[in-house]
């Protein structure tokens, strides 16, 4: 029998996805943290605008980094911008922190964001997975695996 599957989270409006990390990495675990963020920030992500494709996150001491994610300045802000790929503090209670400080120590893992999105509450989060990479036969097992879904459907639909 198969593993169940984890509860989706709540969220309302994805503003950036990381569609490669599922193609570059297993995901072993997922959970949802908060991001800190300056006001011209939310703006500028409710707006749609935002990145997290070679995005990635740290454990430093007891707090936790998304490093590397861009967030374009907003249009309409001034002298208040922000800077665009600055580190942001995520939001994680301590038994949350120490159990990826331990992935990351012990398994050797890596902590990778999935997606960026506003909840139904409007609080951006961030949609992280404790991941281990895949080796080069296992991305073409996934390519293989792909196509043949594809070509699954183009059969199903040709006659059926």
């Amino acid at each position: 029998m198969s593993k169940p599957l984890p509860t989706p989270f709540d969220k309302q409006k994805v503003v950036a996805e990381n569609r490669r990390a599922r193609f570059d990495y297993f995901v072993e675990d997922r959970l949802e943290a908060g991001i800190a963020l300056q006001g011209t920030e939310v703006k500028a992500l409710r707006s749609g605008e935002g990145s997290i494709a070679e995005a990635y996150a740290t454990v430093d001491g007891d707090e936790v980094w998304l490093i590397n994610s861009s967030i374009p300045q907003y249009g309409a802000g001034s002298w208040m911008n922000h800077e665009p790929r600055r580190r942001r503090k995520l939001l994680l209670k301590g038994r949350e922190i120490a159990r990826l400080q331990g992935a990351i120590t012990r398994q050797g893992l890596t902590i990778v964001p999935l997606s960026i999105y506003f909840n139904g509450k409007g609080r951006a989060k961030v949609e992280l997975a404790v991941a281990r990479g895949k080796k080069v036969h296992d991305k073409r097992e996934t390519i293989k695996e792909r196509d043949w879904k594809r070509e699954q459907g183009r059969l199903l639909r040709s006659h059926g």
